[in-house]
């Protein structure tokens, strides 16, 4: 099958390269990102293959239909950024990989918070400036604190496992109950309650309706103070202006993100040279406990490797005419 493959980086070559030459399909690599303007390069393919920031809703939909493309091929758990009703309408199949590496995600959210606890950036730069003063890096112990879990799937019974692990009390919140998150010690409880006890509050749920900005001035208003607030999952979950403003009154004391609501055209890209015209995103910059990352938290070679096998299965059993194995639906959404 013919593939137009959209935001195209060099490791996606490669691995999806590798995978494909038992699979066998024509894959055509493509950097500019999916969107209104560059839809038309899938014009006579069958599929096209899209990552996190690639446009998918029913200005792109309807013209890639137009062009006979009929399967959406998702190189992401997420799927927040396809407009299922329209693909459905449309008659088009939509696919994604749910859980290619939660081990990857789960050590780097918890990377995340060492390193905010600890205060590795700063740390690493003084010794570098032959600076060996401790004044500054004092941390906290993790053992006996409340680590706060909200979303309970693959990757968040990992991050529960792994702060258990680090003796933490962990507590939960999800639409179902995980029963490997209970049999570490973890305790579902609602979201008031998870916020007003947890010192460590983490975010592993998916983005719909529901979850849209779940972190906002009135959860934030029920958090302790000097909370560590981390978000690898999906930026909207957090109402970032709300965290810059919790941030400055000190309620917010770490903030550590891996993704950000409006990181579309800012990550995945070398903007080095250029001035951030995000001022949001840049004011976040400028507070010393906060550590941002470029949504790399997935980017191990395992995932990697995964990330290309069942973008490629899913890509086979639609040219089979059988169901993908990562086949989503509108009903998600709505669920």
């Amino acid at each position: 099958m013919n593939v137009a493959v959209f935001s195209t980086k060099a490791y996606d070559r490669e691995f999806l390269s590798a995978a494909n030459e038992a699979a066998g399909h024509e894959l055509v690599f493509l950097e500019s990102r999916l969107t209104p303007e560059t839809c038309r390069l899938a014009d006579g393919f069958p599929a096209v293959c899209a990552f996190v920031n690639d446009q998918l809703d029913a200005s792109v939909l309807l013209p890639l239909s137009r062009e006979g493309v009929q399967l959406i091929a998702l190189r992401s758990a997420g799927f927040n950024h396809v407009d299922l009703p329209a693909a459905e309408q449309l008659g088009m199949t939509v696919a994604r990989v749910p859980a290619y590496s939660p081990h990857g995600v789960a050590e780097h959210t918890v990377a995340l918070m060492l390193a905010l606890n600890r205060k590795i950036p700063r740390a690493y730069n003084r010794v570098r400036d032959g600076n060996f003063s401790l004044d500054g890096l004092l941390g906290f112990d993790f053992k006996g604190r409340t680590v706060g879990v909200i979303g309970t799937g693959k990757i968040g019974a990992a991050v529960a496992k792994i702060m258990a692990g680090f003796d933490c009390r962990v507590l939960a919140y999800d639409v179902a109950r995980n029963p490997d998150v209970e049999a570490l010690g973890g305790r579902y409880v609602t979201t008031d309650e998870l916020f007003s006890q947890s010192d460590i509050v983490t975010l592993h749920c998916p983005l719909v309706p529901a979850t849209y900005h779940i972190i906002n001035e009135e959860s934030l208003a029920r958090m302790k103070r000097g909370v560590m607030l981390i978000n690898t999952s999906r930026g909207a979950l957090l109402d970032t202006r709300a965290a810059v403003r919790a941030l400055k009154s000190g309620k917010v004391g770490y903030l550590g993100l891996d993704v950000y609501e409006e990181e579309a055209g800012l990550f995945f890209e070398d903007l080095s040279t250029r001035v951030i015209q995000d001022d949001v995103f840049s004011r976040m910059l400028t507070f010393p406990n906060v550590i941002i990352t470029g949504h790399q938290a997935f980017f191990t070679r395992n995932a990697l490797e995964a990330i290309a096998r069942e973008t490629l299965e899913n890509i086979s059993a639609f040219e089979r005419q059988q169901r993908p194995p990562g086949l989503i639906t509108a009903e998600l959404v709505r669920a």
